[in-house]
């Protein structure tokens, strides 16, 4: 009964045997390697259009990179306030900028209120040079509240970026997750929707380290290999990275995984919704559930060997509190049905 996280689980076989097979004899370093070649084009089949495509070991690095490219020192890019760049990176986005700033706006379950960025965007521009210059816009796909842009949602605050000058990135740790929700193709869910820069996660749906930095706007693609390589994030043995894409992408593995946590996640969520005594809070639609029960039933689930994120709590005799679940591709029927039979008691 693991649902603290889907980094939590391990890696898919597949991915293995591709590591393994890839520790065969010698290939050139520093991404020239035969292996990186097929990567590149393999994820330009896949999103319909030439790309830049920069492998990295983590999401921390990609969307870092992402935002100095699209901000400079004295730029401003936004993200939702829940947003995993503003509060889980450390400071990294803005550290890779060299002072470019993150400025947060509201929406629910982690969606970019559309009107908010619009106003930001006006408030900001009447200032002028006293301001932060508006530079880019940051979503979630999945969002760290479990929210679920669809193509459309997206292509609607692309306009409103667009027609403020910004450039937009789309944060994908879990976008394998989203695809296989949304049941669109890749294209149609980033640049087709007005994205500029993509941060491909693959580690939270099978990986070991793997995550690659796509890239669709060339202008912002110009000089992304000297700010990887002088970031630290150019690896030596690039292949290992790029043999795990390669696999993960084979035959549609990538979306059969995340679609298995996807339907663990619908498994949770049914089950939990049928009680009178808990709130399934937001639409569930990917690997991420968040939950409002009594504190009781919680320490329930404690006692029982459950792990998951304690999301709230009012305080430490407040009768109710908030959880977070999240299911990953190794997540099995008989370990939902545990939880459940624990949380009824």
């Amino acid at each position: 009964m693991f649902f603290k996280s889907d980094n939590t689980a391990g890696v898919a076989p597949e991915i293995l045997a591709a590591l393994a097979e890839a520790n065969q004899g010698h290939d050139l370093s520093y991404g020239e390697d035969a292996l990186t070649a097929r990567l590149e084009a393999r994820l330009e089949a896949l999103f319909e259009r030439p790309c830049a495509i920069f492998p990295v070991v983590t999401g921390t690095a990609a969307n870092s990179l992402a935002f100095s490219a699209m901000t400079p020192p004295w730029g401003l890019t936004w993200a939702h306030e829940s947003a995993h760049v503003i509060m889980d990176e450390c400071g990294a986005p803005e550290a890779f900028a060299g002072g470019g700033r993150l400025g947060p706006l509201p929406g629910p379950q982690g969606k970019i209120d559309p009107q908010a960025l619009a106003r930001a965007l006006e408030a900001a521009q009447s200032h002028g040079v006293h301001q932060n210059r508006p530079a880019g816009l940051t979503l979630s796909n999945l969002t760290e509240w479990g929210g679920l842009w669809r193509p459309e949602e997206i292509a609607e605050v692309s306009r409103i970026a667009r027609k403020g000058g910004l450039k937009v990135h789309l944060d994908g740790a879990r976008f394998a997750n989203a695809l296989a929700a949304l049941e669109v193709s890749p294209a149609e869910a980033t640049w087709r929707a007005g994205v500029d820069l993509l941060s491909f996660g693959a580690t939270k749906n099978g990986c070991l380290a793997a995550e690659a930095l796509v890239v669709f706007d060339p202008a912002l693609a110009e000089h992304m290999a000297y700010r990887r390589k002088r970031a630290g994030h150019l690896l030596s043995k690039q292949r290992f990275v790029s043999a795990q894409m390669l696999a993960w992408l084979e035959g549609g593995l990538w979306l059969r995984l995340a679609a298995r946590a996807n339907a663990m996640a619908a498994r949770l969520a049914e089950g939990l919704g049928a009680s009178p005594e808990t709130r399934i809070l937001g639409e569930v639609r990917g690997n991420m559930i968040f939950v409002a029960l009594p504190r009781a039933t919680h320490e329930r689930l404690q006692a029982a060997g459950a792990r998951y994120y304690l999301w709230a709590e009012e305080g430490p005799d407040s009768p109710e509190v908030t959880i977070r679940l999240v299911t990953s591709f190794a997540a099995r029927e008989e370990e939902v049905d545990a939880f459940l039979t624990a949380a009824r008691g």
